[in-house]
């Protein structure tokens, strides 16, 4: 598809309404995503559904926040024809703003740490992106306005307009679309929906959605163990760490990201890299197919609300998010030399998962 000529001016409108024109017959072409729901036997009075965020056309939950960041960014006259899209991120972000920058015609760069997966490099590449390597994450915030200054392009900042971008009342965001698909199960309005934060983009557009709308819902956010955000959710003092010490990838930082909201989160729970992987490892099995890293930690934190709704004769539902495909994984998570060479030993954490959900 052909955009239009530009005009002298960046903010050409017949370029602009045309690229969002795009964008939106993009989406229009896309099904939702589908609700999965996950027998857990030790809790037969809590049933649990997974949004499967794989099935987007770039593979994650970050589909949705690329096309908001792209639209954003075009209606605030941020983006105009020619200009060289960049974006920090460990790498689920990057494949789908690529997909969306190919799409326009933009050229696209993500600057990306260095032990990003091996997949998701291979995948910005496949949608006509390029890699930008930094040594350590927290160098890539920094690195990536150099050089949207230097090409003379945009830094579309997830981190910063994540919260913004998204339309957060409705126009099928993920709160909304979850809603819609739970109408007609045995507990439609989920008791918890746990999901994870790395920009804090989907915890605020979930929360400030539940308020909007008067459910009763709470909303928990799984974090690694090594990250600053349960800790600043705890104590607002808390705003950054030398580094974020985990594994992974898409979820955690070492600061506090200007989109993650703690006031509308009701709950943190840390959870460790171990039972992270251990829980992804485990749910792909019960799955017959893979799911990353970030899925299993949410499933973690699922674990201990159910128990906890149990222990106190509580039914109902619980929401989470398969966050993206876990094929991304392939050489890590997945890999027994990879978490062996980690110094990962997983046997203690998938056998207290079990015995906790009953598998």
């Amino acid at each position: 598809m052909t955009l239009p000529a530009a005009s002298p001016l960046c903010h050409d409108r017949r370029w602009i309404n045309e690229a969002i024109r795009i964008i939106e017959a993009d989406y229009n072409r896309s099904a939702d995503t589908h609700l999965v729901p996950v027998a857990m036997p030790a809790f037969p009075g809590v049933h649990l559904y997974l949004k499967d965020e794989s099935s987007h056309p770039t593979g994650s939950l970050k589909h949705r926040l690329a096309r908001s960041l792209f639209l954003y960014a075009l209606c605030n006259g941020r983006i105009g024809p020619g200009m060289t899209i960049v974006e920090a991120s460990s790498g689920s972000t990057a494949v789908s703003e690529a997909y969306f920058a190919r799409m326009l015609g933009l050229p696209f760069v993500a600057v990306v740490p260095r032990g990003t997966a091996e997949a998701k490099i291979d995948a910005i590449a496949f949608h006509g992106g390029r890699s930008h390597f930094v040594d350590r994450p927290g160098d890539a915030y920094g690195e990536a306005e150099r050089l949207a200054r230097e090409l003379g392009g945009v830094y579309l900042d997830q981190f910063t307009y994540a919260e913004r971008a998204t339309d957060w009342r409705g126009n099928n965001n993920i709160a909304e679309s979850i809603y819609a698909q739970m109408a007609r199960e045995p507990h439609p309005v989920p008791a918890w929906i746990v999901c994870g934060a790395g920009t804090g983009g989907t915890s605020a557009t979930i929360g400030r959605f539940v308020r909007y709308r008067r459910h009763a819902t709470r909303l928990c956010v799984a974090d690694p163990a090594g990250s600053v955000f349960h800790r600043h959710w705890a104590d607002r003092s808390i705003t950054a760490l030398d580094r974020c010490d985990s594994r992974i990838e898409g979820i955690g930082r070492a600061r506090v990201e200007r989109s993650f909201l703690p006031e509308i989160v009701d709950e943190m729970i840390a959870i460790t890299d171990a039972q992270s992987i251990a829980a992804t490892r485990m749910l792909s099995m019960r799955l017959g197919r893979r799911c990353g890293g970030s899925t299993g930690t949410n499933l973690w934190a699922v674990a201990r609300i159910a128990e906890r709704m149990a222990a106190a004769g509580e039914t109902g539902s619980i929401v989470s998010i398969l966050c993206d495909d876990g094929n991304r994984y392939a050489s890590t998570y997945f890999d027994d030399g990879w978490v062996a060479a980690s110094g990962f030993d997983l046997r203690a954490s998938e056998t207290e998962l079990a015995a906790r959900l009953g598998w």
